[in-house]
């Protein structure tokens, strides 16, 4: 007599586990997809709001202190990191006037704090040497370099987000300038071509963006930072 294999059909187990496996499957496709509709709006979201740039970074307006005549320099005292008041008097220069040893002051130019000390006490100096170079701490902006292609999206007043390599948290901040030259203009190297089949290189412009009082924030000219500038 014939008798029906018991793996014949598929049990009712058997087609349980199946249809559970086809509903897991199906739902983490579902959550991919899902994922990378989120990821794609975001992105787009980002870059239709926003323009962002990390070739960016906190800079000053350089404050020379120079000698205001030739001779001996005595009683310096810019050292780095030493603060002064515009007209405060940070050395002398010993000179001859004629027959007569005259002490020469040399005053800071204007408020800062001496990032450089290119000189120390004894040392003889020539008129117009740069002795250092200051910063004022509490004035301190950003400078971001955007592409050429991207400058039609910047306008001065545009708000800014602002982030510094080493610092936590964001720095609110607004366009003040933009370039009127590329970067590479007054370059000590500026690109040329000695050929006919010269590749165009997509230059950037310098934009300036204030932070507001950088007093006690530990920045320092020189510092790398990324910026976000809403369209």
């Amino acid at each position: 007599m014939y008798s029906m294999s018991a793996n014949a059909n598929p049990t009712p187990n058997n087609s349980g586990t199946t249809f559970r496996r086809m509903i897991l499957v199906n739902l983490i496709i579902l959550i991919v997809l899902i994922a990378a509709a989120i990821t794609g709006y975001y992105f787009y979201n980002q870059s239709t709001l926003y323009l962002k740039t990390d070739d960016a970074q906190v800079a000053g307006t350089q404050i020379v202190v120079s000698a205001p005549a030739s001779g001996k320099l005595i009683n310096w005292q810019g050292t780095n990191g030493s603060t002064f008041s515009a007209g405060d008097e940070i050395g002398e220069i010993q000179t001859q006037v004629g027959n007569k040893t005259v002490d020469v002051p040399i005053d800071m130019p204007a408020n800062g704090t001496i990032a450089q000390n290119e000189v120390m006490n004894n040392e003889f100096v020539a008129a117009g040497m740069p002795l250092a170079y200051a910063y004022d701490m509490n004035h301190l902006y950003i400078v971001a370099n955007i592409k050429e292609t991207q400058l039609q999206n910047v306008k001065v007043g545009d708000q800014v987000d602002v982030w510094v390599a080493g610092k936590a948290g964001s720095i609110s901040g607004t366009v003040t300038q933009i370039g009127d030259a590329t970067a590479s203009t007054f370059s000590l190297l500026p690109n040329q071509s000695t050929t006919a089949d010269y590749t165009p290189v997509t230059q950037v412009v310098p934009v300036e963006i204030s932070i507001g009082t950088t007093a006690g924030s530990g920045l320092v000219p020189g510092m790398s930072a990324t910026v976000r500038i809403h369209k």
